[in-house]
């Protein structure tokens, strides 16, 4: 069994739904164990068109007995359910399904990169990874997820929204 922490995002639709349903459907999976979940965080849009709405983000700690591309093929399964177009890069979506870590493996495949290239420089990202695993090590960066969210910038535009 793999540790496996997956980052959810929305900001279309019925955002809050659209979450629930994924990790629903993620626990629901023979070969996954849903370990943790994080608190919901509503965050500004990072990069992508200007006027997008606010996005909800999550995370959640897995056991997985899948390898890394037969998740990543679900997860995108999960998010076509959800009605996500993949027109725009970092555009609007109904749900993202993001693989950020899988136990400490590295792997720079052009369908997969572990941990997920961007982790470091997302506080949408790193805010609900520090509620599962502040102590964490992140492979590659010499540090663990309480370590990237200190060194980061000043993290703006996130604000927990609780349980969900």
């Amino acid at each position: 069994m793999s540790l496996v922490f997956i980052g959810l995002g929305a900001n279309l639709g019925d955002r809050l739904a659209n979450l629930r349903h994924a990790r629903t459907a993620l626990a629901a999976m023979t070969e996954v164990q849903l370990v943790g979940s994080s608190r919901l965080y509503e965050t500004e849009p990072v990069g992508g068109p200007e006027g997008q709405p606010a996005f909800f983000n999550a995370v959640l700690q897995l056991q997985v007995e899948l390898d890394p591309y037969q998740l990543l093929e679900r997860c995108q399964d999960l998010e076509r359910a959800c009605g996500r177009k993949r027109e725009t890069r970092w555009g609007p979506r109904t749900l993202d399904i993001d693989l950020l870590l899988v136990d400490a493996m590295i792997s720079r495949s052009p369908e997969l990169e572990l941990p997920h290239p961007r982790l470091a420089g997302r506080g949408f990202v790193l805010a609900p990874l520090l509620d599962l695993a502040p102590d964490l090590p992140i492979p590659g960066s010499g540090g663990t997820v309480g370590d990237l969210w200190r060194r980061g910038e000043p993290w703006t535009g996130i604000a927990c929204r609780g349980d969900w």
